[in-house]
């Protein structure tokens, strides 16, 4: 992220104060947040992985001399990233290096940068829908337990695991630098927006920090957050019905 931390650390110790005061109003808010700690962790780990994983099957080894082709939440995790992830439900993990040089010549850098970056998204929706699988198959075959008091902490778990891998997903499609996006949008842009978009690019971290401090970044991909979910939802109902049948 080339964003002058000091900013991120003023918001985080404002939403830190915020979310204080909000548990001590509502202690259920906490319970709320230790559930969504492993959706969080899942979400950046294969997240990260995935880029790690996409560059080195492309002929980079450069994440895997770096230690990040595991799936050790410790190899990943930003602890900025981390918490603002936590706090306002959009943040990244550690940024995963790659050198475009080592690709291999099978296709032009470009795409193969653009496929280590759309790898990180795919694979939170993928999670998402192996989850919303597993919340299906829990509800279907072990209905005495989703009413169990356990049984109803997993559930919760599961669906806010959901949402944040969904959520992490749709955020890093957001066409603007740093973010996954602006990495497959250059790919596809002509060569001259692609000159004009680098030689611009301070002043795109420049919008994206002011959409994400205001939270109007939030008004943007809300909705298509809430399309992938109902999409989801549906796909793996409709398995549900198959299997029934």
């Amino acid at each position: 992220m080339n964003i002058d931390r000091r900013i991120i650390y003023i918001i985080i110790a404002v939403l830190a104060v915020s979310t204080v005061i909000q548990y001590a109003q509502n202690p259920m808010q906490l319970l709320a947040l230790l559930l969504t700690l492993p959706g969080v962790i899942v979400a950046i780990t294969f997240h990260e992985f995935a880029h790690a994983f996409a560059a080195d099957k492309l002929g980079d080894d450069t994440p895997r001399r770096q230690g990040r082709l595991n799936l050790n939440p410790l190899s990943h995790i930003d602890p900025i990233g981390f918490f603002m992830l936590i706090f306002v439900h959009f943040g990244w993990g550690k940024p995963v290096e790659i050198n475009p040089t080592n690709f291999n010549r099978k296709r032009s850098m470009s795409a193969q940068e653009a496929i280590v970056a759309l790898a990180g998204p795919v694979m939170n929706i993928l999670i998402a829908i192996i989850l919303t699988i597993v919340l299906f198959a829990i509800n279907a075959f072990a209905p005495t337990f989703v009413i169990s008091q356990i049984g109803v902490l997993v559930v919760l778990t599961l669906q806010m695991a959901i949402s944040v891998n969904i959520g992490l997903g749709v955020f890093n499609l957001v066409p603007l630098p740093p973010l996954d996006g602006s990495k497959v949008l250059m790919h596809f842009l002509p060569y001259d927006a692609k000159t004009w978009f680098m030689e611009h690019r301070q002043i795109f971290y420049i919008i994206f920090v002011v959409l994400w401090v205001t939270n109007l970044i939030s008004y943007i991909i809300s909705p298509v957050i809430n399309v992938v979910y109902r999409g989801i939802y549906s796909l793996v109902s409709a398995m549900f019905g198959i299997f029934k049948l």
